[in-house]
């Protein structure tokens, strides 16, 4: 197996590779000490069976430039295959704003080929490959250098038996004519906002046991502050403080160094320095928030009037749909937005695209009284009533 690791031989093989319908990819990464993920390793492999058809490329090798990959990302003459690809494109949008087109998730075109929800990639070489994957090399530090021959036979797997599960399921989906389907589905990833992190929303995403305005400032100042404070210097936001620390900050308000030394859950790290600073000026800002930039909860999904027996019964269209489709109940609609379709909201994904074709259209009918659902043996058959 061939490691490249100087930028001319990565711009031999990303030359080749343009000549090829797709092209497999995967990478491997670390997180767990910085806030964006360090890329360690990128696979590679085109549908060929020469040698060097498939190889890794070392972007931690001195002097190497990943630009004759993100060279290849922009040819749109050639697919780019991933799974499961969110944190991939990630890593590839905060390193080069780029991201590869046009995209193919195997994990997201298996949900609609009847593969289940969230189907792993394990799973999809046991079914379609008929092959097992080794995974004793698939929490190893990848930073680390040299690799072991498990580590690159491990790293290599992963795109290597991906072009036979991408060559089944793309064809599976030309046979269905679920091709748009998935188009539909991957748009959402090659869209910077899906991984812009804004510091002032990171409140949004704390679990508080109250809605009151003025904790909620406190909150809201605490939170940016550390999502700034953790973006600026490359670490985890829990190495700045965890959620429970938040909370109570929040909810004591310390007002000098003495007061954070209280605390029962602040880091050490966290109670000295830019990081003790920034918690006293963020509890500040919040304690006094005027009253007109005060944060509100939108509390519209909880005071939403469901009907409970219509909820049901759309969840047993669902579950037919499901059946009949053989695309995943979880990527055609969600409980809650069941919920609200039961409570007569109707602006929800379910209700354009594809997903209106195989279930919206017919749940807008059962809301509207003009379908029944009937029983027979073990399926359930959508029956139209008279008008």
């Amino acid at each position: 197996m061939k490691t490249l690791t100087t930028t001319q031989e990565l711009a031999d093989f990303c030359k080749a590779a343009a000549g090829y319908d797709y092209v497999t990819v995967d990478t491997e990464f670390l997180r767990e000490r910085t806030y964006y993920s360090k890329l360690c390793l990128v696979q590679l492999a085109v549908p060929s069976e020469d040698e060097d058809s498939a190889v890794l490329v070392d972007p931690l090798a001195d002097g190497l430039s990943l630009d004759p990959l993100y060279d290849l990302f922009r040819d749109e003459s050639v697919v780019k295959v991933f799974h499961a690809a969110r944190q991939d494109l990630e890593i590839f949008w905060v390193e080069a704003a780029v991201f590869p087109k046009p995209l193919f998730d195997t994990q997201v075109a298996a949900m609609v080929c009847g593969f289940g929800e969230q189907v792993g990639y394990e799973t999809l070489v046991r079914k379609i490959c008929k092959q097992g994957v080794d995974k004793t090399s698939r929490f190893t530090d990848w930073s680390r250098r040299p690799l072991s021959e498990a580590q690159k036979t491990y790293a290599l797997a992963d795109v290597t038996h991906l072009r036979q599960i991408y060559e089944h399921l793309s064809a599976q989906l030309k046979k269905s004519q679920r091709s748009h389907w998935v188009s539909e589905e991957l748009r959402t990833l090659t869209e910077p906002g899906t991984y812009i992190i804004r510091p002032e929303d990171a409140w949004k995403r704390v679990k508080t046991r109250t809605n009151s305005a003025k904790f909620l400032a406190v909150v809201r100042e605490l939170a940016q502050f550390r999502e700034g404070y953790a973006q600026d210097n490359n670490v985890p936001r829990s190495r700045v403080f965890k959620d429970d620390a938040l909370i109570e900050l929040a909810s004591t308000k310390p007002k000098t160094p003495s007061d954070l030394g209280g605390s029962r859950l602040l880091l050490r790290e966290a109670r000295k320095g830019a990081i003790a600073e920034g918690i006293l000026a963020a509890v500040k800002r919040g304690v006094n928030c005027p009253a007109d930039e005060l944060p509100r909860v939108d509390n519209s999904r909880d005071k939403l009037k469901v009907n409970p027996a219509l909820a049901d019964l759309l969840r047993v269209l669902l579950k037919s749909k499901t059946e009949s489709s053989g695309v995943a109940a979880k990527l055609i609609a969600t409980s809650s937005e069941l919920d609200q379709l039961a409570a007569g909201e109707r602006a929800l994904p379910s209700m354009s695209g594809w997903r209106f074709e195989v279930f919206g259209e017919d749940a807008l009918k059962l809301c509207d009284g003009k379908i029944a659902l009937a029983a027979k043996g073990q399926t359930v058959k959508v029956v139209a009533l008279p008008g």
